[in-house]
């Protein structure tokens, strides 16, 4: 994922390089619109996301939500860590409060609206289209002994170094 027209880079273009591998949303295809039901205006759910050719040697999964072009220095709106590498998909709401809809033992980390739950997307009225980076990160390990206060930059950094592949796709919205 490189910058787009708003002149934002992408939020893994910086880290070391790593190999990929494929995901998918039965919400959308990578590039397209974002379902409202997946925003803070509509359902605010987690849309589905499933993911296929993780290197061996994978011990764990984290999966991030990034919008690169919210002002500042962008928003994190989803985190989850500690999802077993046997798991190769999450449902819709998987990111319901509470984390009844995440595999055992994974964990949400709190985003930037300060919840531990997915917080749908949400751009000022007057943007241009936002990108949200669904992101799997494939990790040599099952633990970045990361505290539960953990934020999903702090834990985007404690990965960077266990990260061994990652898969994105992107979907787009624009607040009507």
């Amino acid at each position: 994922m490189t910058a787009d027209r708003q002149g934002a880079p992408g939020p893994y273009d910086f880290l070391p390089p790593v190999p990929s591998f494929q995901v998918a949303s039965d919400a959308f295809e990578d590039g397209g619109d974002l379902p409202l039901a997946h925003t803070l205006r509509g359902g605010n759910t987690s849309p589905q996301l499933s993911w296929r050719g993780a290197p061996d040697g994978t011990r764990s999964y984290a999966v991030t939500c990034f919008d690169p072009d919210a002002p500042g220095a962008g928003f994190w709106h989803w985190a989850v860590l500690g999802i077993p590498p046997q798991v190769t998909d999450l449902p819709a709401d998987a990111g319901a409060p509470g984390g009844a809809g995440l595999p055992e033992g994974a964990v949400h980390l709190t985003n930037d609206f300060g919840r531990q739950d997915y917080g749908g997307a949400a751009p000022p009225r007057g943007d241009g289209p936002h990108r949200y980076a669904f992101a799997v990160h494939a990790l040599d390990t099952d633990d970045l002994r990361l505290p539960g206060t953990a934020r999903p930059g702090d834990a985007l950094s404690a990965a960077v170094p266990h990260t061994i592949a990652r898969g994105v796709v992107v979907a787009l919205y624009r607040t009507p």
